[in-house]
């Protein structure tokens, strides 16, 4: 009886049953041991963190703090709270919360970390193994900017920069298919991209299990992988495209709502989890 009685509850208040799952913790899907990616011949590890301290690794990478709306309309702030960004288990754990009642702007928190001033590189092959969160509004990314941006400490304004968009995921569109892009100023200093490339799973959703991405930069061009299967590769041997044969630095968050993201709503369970087994870049 007191279990009907739950999942009669749950019915009747659904948004108070999203806010209350996973309140013990993210779900950690079952493939987590299941680590048989490699880099291929002739790449030596440059860099690495595996996540095995007991905690976000400061030498490594910086906490963002950023208002709600500071970038893309986003609906969420950027904290430094260890609330929102973690590390246990191995595990890198970015923690979306909805801490408002409603959905709307500065109703939710979130992390934004990169290693801005303390790592950057100029080619190479960089990848993460993570498993994404899911459901409207979710936009979370692994991607680099140009170490020369005017917001970390550069002379440089976006998009001249460059940025590489090694995944970006939206639940507003598909929970099992990430995207790819580019970004940079063309010769009129107008904003210009790639333009989207879509990698889909055949099954599922990208919260059900960890996977690798990565990307292979070289002076040429980019390619795109997922689990080691090319999706998609862009030359970038071009005048317009400068801004990619210069140092980046990494960042990996998670955004709430945006311009781009759709919007949570009542279907969109809270807490949400990025979890980030490794990250690690190598060079020929």
């Amino acid at each position: 009886m007191k279990r009907l009685t739950v999942l009669f509850l749950c019915v009747m208040m659904t948004t108070a049953c999203n806010e209350q799952e996973d309140s013990e913790g993210p779900n950690i899907a079952s493939n987590r041991s299941e680590d048989f990616w490699e880099p291929g011949a002739d790449w030596i590890l440059a860099w690495a963190d595996e996540f095995d301290g007991d905690g976000l690794n400061e030498s490594n990478w910086n906490r963002q703090v950023e208002p709600a709306g500071r970038f893309n309309e986003e609906w969420q702030r950027y904290t430094d709270s260890p609330e929102n960004a973690y590390v246990e288990g191995g595990l890198l754990v970015i923690k979306a919360e909805h801490v408002e009642d409603g959905h709307g702007m500065d109703h939710y928190t979130s992390a934004r970390i990169n290693t801005a001033g303390k790592h950057a590189w100029t080619y190479g092959k960089i990848a993460a193994r993570v498993q994404l969160p899911f459901g409207m509004g979710m936009w979370p990314a692994f991607w680099t900017l140009g170490a020369n941006i005017d917001e970390n400490g550069g002379d440089t304004p976006w998009p001249f920069v460059g940025e590489i968009d090694v995944l970006e995921f939206y639940g507003s569109k598909d929970d099992g298919a990430i995207e790819a892009n580019l970004h940079y100023a063309d010769a009129t200093g107008s904003h210009a991209m790639m333009g989207v490339r879509e990698y889909s799973l055949e099954a599922g959703r990208f919260a059900d299990a960890f996977h690798v991405f990565e990307i292979e930069w070289n002076e040429r061009e980019i390619i795109w992988r997922v689990d080691g299967q090319e999706f998609t590769r862009e030359a970038i041997d071009t005048d317009e495209r400068t801004e990619f044969h210069h140092d980046h630095f990494l960042l990996l968050n998670m955004a709430v709502g945006g311009t781009w993201a759709g919007r949570p709503d009542d279907s969109t369970v809270f807490p949400q989890y990025m979890l980030v087994d490794w990250v690690r870049v190598y060079q020929r």
